[in-house]
């Protein structure tokens, strides 16, 4: 499946993209972009041609986000992801470690590999404090500006199935249409505000040149965690997870007055203050404690 759009269903066919509608005895069931179905009718790819989607094969992987952090809806992004591309801006937009936070417990949860991708180094004297902040997890990344040799990069797409997640305006569109000559994804600017205009409105696999796919997504605003485990959250920091078996039985992290040992592991130099910080943040929010970012 390579894109969803009211309705009507994307479906690759021996390289050959045919239009689909789905079969009435699927129910409700969801399909999403990345999903591999089973095809019926006409295969072809003509004009005016609609064939069924039958059967929704099991899917390795599937990203998920809610809402917000009690929400218990979740919403699949996409099937069968291999790499999950967590792309933040530098500067206008500012970064929004939130959102990377977010995304990089929804990636190890789904067993998605996680890639940190800062854009518009141009702007910013240096990415050094953007870097060391996600240092301790050892996450591939990578750092662009105008002009930059996207070689890197694509090297670490050719051969996998890789979705892109980041707020409007980070330069999701832009990258696509430099590693995809002619695909002509919409691009748009930041508003004053800070936050990107919605320039992606559907997420939609595009094939590499090379080989591989590359989905982009429209630019999010929040990135719920509702359908994720307080374990999970705390499996996305490694530095804090050592620390944690030293907690009392049943701690839940939040501060040193009610036993958590996780600020002495900071103190003893093993993490630092921002990811217990970041840490904490994520718990509280699942309980209304804090904006989901």
């Amino acid at each position: 499946m390579i894109a969803v759009d009211r309705g009507r269903y994307s479906v690759l066919i021996d390289g050959v993209p045919v239009s689909a509608m789905r079969a009435r005895e699927l129910g409700r069931k969801g399909i999403v972009v990345g999903d591999r179905v089973d095809v019926v009718g006409d295969l072809s790819g003509a004009a005016d041609t609609l064939a069924r989607i039958v059967r929704v094969a099991e899917r390795d992987t599937v990203l998920r986000r809610t809402a917000d952090d009690t929400d218990p809806f979740e919403r699949v992004i996409v099937a069968n992801a291999e790499q999950l591309v967590i792309m933040s801006a530098l500067a206008d937009p500012a970064p929004s470690f939130g959102l990377i936070d977010r995304c990089l417990v929804a990636a190890l949860s789904a067993d998605i590999e996680p890639i940190l991708l800062l854009t518009k180094a141009d702007l910013v004297e240096s990415p050094e404090p953007a870097l060391a902040r996600y240092e301790p997890l050892s996450v591939p990344t990578f750092v662009i500006g105008r002009g930059s040799d996207l070689t890197p990069i694509r090297e670490r797409l050719v051969g996998h199935f890789s979705v892109f997640i980041g707020h409007s305006g980070v330069g999701k569109s832009t990258l696509i249409n430099s590693l995809v000559p002619d695909t002509n994804r919409a691009t748009g600017i930041v508003s004053a505000v800070g936050k990107g205009r919605h320039t992606s409105t559907s997420v939609v696999a595009i094939a590499l040149p090379e080989g591989g796919w590359v989905i982009d997504t429209p630019g999010v605003r929040s990135f719920g965690l509702a359908h994720v485990s307080a374990d999970d959250i705390l499996w996305a920091f490694p530095d804090l997870e050592d620390g944690a078996t030293s907690c009392p039985p049943g701690c839940e992290h939040q501060s040193a007055a009610a036993g958590c040992r996780l600020d002495d592991w900071v103190a003893s130099g093993n993490s630092t203050t921002d990811r217990l910080a970041a840490f904490r943040r994520l718990l509280s929010s699942r309980t209304g404690g804090a904006e989901v970012g």
